[in-house]
């Protein structure tokens, strides 16, 4: 195919004293290129021009040997060199700040300090937003309702559609909070040396650096971290990083955690306004994931998945400060991904548990809930839930959760919406209503190991090319999560009654 090879950031290049012979380098390529810079937009006129001109097909070349780090350094060294590339000089200013940020001593806990602060955000400035919007939905939905006459459709709408879908928006602004600090560390060049911190970490489970991005993007969603993976040469690597992935607390989950734990627990500061309760708790939800993926790591790469060592090359960007209109179209992004999932699959969700709890019909009205069809699913697998500590909802809830993961906020507001004892209850307040303590921890910690999540499973097929591993994972993760949802339920219920 007719190609065009882009140099990205060529502003960069020369405020840095770089260059590159694009002609000489072009030569060598045997393809057009062009210095570009999408901050600016200089250069990208090569682009247009190149589509709308027909261009020869890319002359063959010799490529370096894939998977071998020195033949493709090599290759690169060379072609640099005949392209008489001048490597841009580091800013003193970034070797000041990685002599810290780097340091084997100061790294790792400057490492942690900021990650307690990305949660305390969270809480601090992320639940007073989602308290407005929820008032707003709430009182949105109440003039909708009494411009409705009482009827099936007024209970759908309303009971249904809007209790189902709102339980789940809520939730926006933390995860555009979320997003937002992610794309700032990402942007400034953190992210890049927190990689070279967790490296030293993961080779000791016989992972390395390069699992480290796909596992960073696995704490907004499974999918892409998964096809991420493609970087990674080595096949078991490769594998070892798809099966631990969905142990990482991604987006989804987020909802979930912080509807719980703001049911169940005070916001109690522990260190003046930099540290709550809510904040500490979340961490220890995403420190718990993190330990099962790295305690999984460790056993594949003992037993099935062992492999050899492989370096782990990464150039370190320079610091720079985060471009506005950048963060702004992430977040714009991540907003319609997270409103059409609401507009698809937990709307559709919805509807169906509204249907399901309005049928089989009585004399013309919708039966009690207890004699509805989702009372009979969720009756039906209260035996195996209940030693957990959780009744029929929770059980709907775990069930319609593997479409994706904050459904089962949806359910339960659709579920507690309808139910007479709990319908004048908020969500949190009709959570506290049904589960004890002991449950809720188990809840959380169901969450946090379970792969309640079909795309990722659809997803882990397609990149593995069958059905044996996500099989595996998912039969895993499970009984994982069983197991330690039934622990924390009993070791919680000796100490909290």
């Amino acid at each position: 195919l007719p190609t065009l090879v882009l140099l990205n950031m060529a502003d960069e290049l020369h405020k840095q004293d770089g260059g590159v012979d694009v002609l000489s380098l072009a030569r060598q390529l045997g393809t057009p290129v062009a210095l570009v810079s999408a901050t600016t937009g200089a250069g990208l006129e090569a682009v247009t021009n190149f589509l709308s001109a027909s261009s020869p097909l890319p002359e063959p070349m010799e490529l370096p040997v894939v998977g071998s780090t020195r033949s493709v350094r090599e290759w690169a060294v060379r072609v640099g060199e005949n392209a008489n590339y001048r490597r841009p000089a580091t800013p003193i200013w970034t070797k000041r700040l990685d002599d810290v940020f780097l340091n084997r001593t100061w790294g790792p806990v400057i490492f942690a300090v900021v990650v307690i602060a990305v949660f305390q955000t969270i809480f601090a400035v992320g639940q007073p937003l989602s308290n407005l919007l929820q008032k707003f939905l709430d009182v949105t939905g109440s003039r909708i309702g009494t411009l409705l006459p009482d009827g099936m459709l007024r209970s759908l709408l309303i009971n249904g559609v809007w209790k189902g879908t709102g339980s789940v928006l809520v939730f926006l602004p933390q995860i555009l909070l979320l997003f937002l600090v992610i794309g700032i560390l990402e942007d400034s060049g953190y992210l890049a040396r927190a990689a070279v911190i967790a490296d030293r970490t993961m080779s000791r489970v016989g992972l390395n650096g390069k699992s480290f991005i796909p596992l960073l993007s696995a704490y907004a969603c499974a999918v892409p971290a998964i096809m991420a993976t493609r970087t990674i040469e080595s096949k078991r690597d490769r594998i070892a990083t798809i099966l631990i992935a969905p142990f990482m607390t991604c987006s989804a989950r987020l909802p979930v955690y912080t509807m719980v734990i703001a049911a169940f627990l005070p916001n109690n500061p522990l260190l003046g306004p930099f540290l709550g309760t809510r904040a500490v708790a979340m961490l220890s939800l995403y420190l718990l994931g993190f330990l099962m993926a790295v305690l999984t790591a460790r056993l594949l790469k003992s037993t099935v998945l062992r492999s050899k060592d492989a370096p782990f090359i990464l150039e370190m960007p320079p610091y720079r400060w985060p471009k506005f209109s950048s963060l702004m179209m992430r977040l714009v992004d991540r907003g319609k991904a997270f409103l059409y999932r609401a507009g698809t699959v937990i709307m559709l969700v919805s509807l169906l548990l509204w249907a399901a709890t309005n049928f089989p019909m009585h004399n013309g009205h919708p039966p009690a809930i207890q004699d509805s069809i989702v009372a009979s699913l969720g009756h039906a697998i209260e035996p195996v839930i209940k030693p957990l500590g959780f009744d029929w909802k929770i059980g709907v809830g775990l069930v319609t959760s593997l479409a994706a993961r904050e459904v089962i906020i949806a359910t339960l507001g659709t579920l507690n919406g309808i139910d007479a004892e709990s319908h004048s209850f908020d969500l949190q307040n009709a959570l506290r209503h049904e589960l004890s303590i002991p449950a809720a921890i188990a809840l959380l910690v169901f969450f946090a190991f379970a792969m309640q999540c079909m795309s990722t499973i659809a997803v882990v097929r397609r990149e593995t090319n069958g059905w044996k591993w996500p099989a595996i994972q998912f039969a895993y993760m499970t009984i994982v999560a069983y197991v330690s949802a039934y622990a924390a339920y009993n070791i919680a219920g000796h100490f909290i009654h």
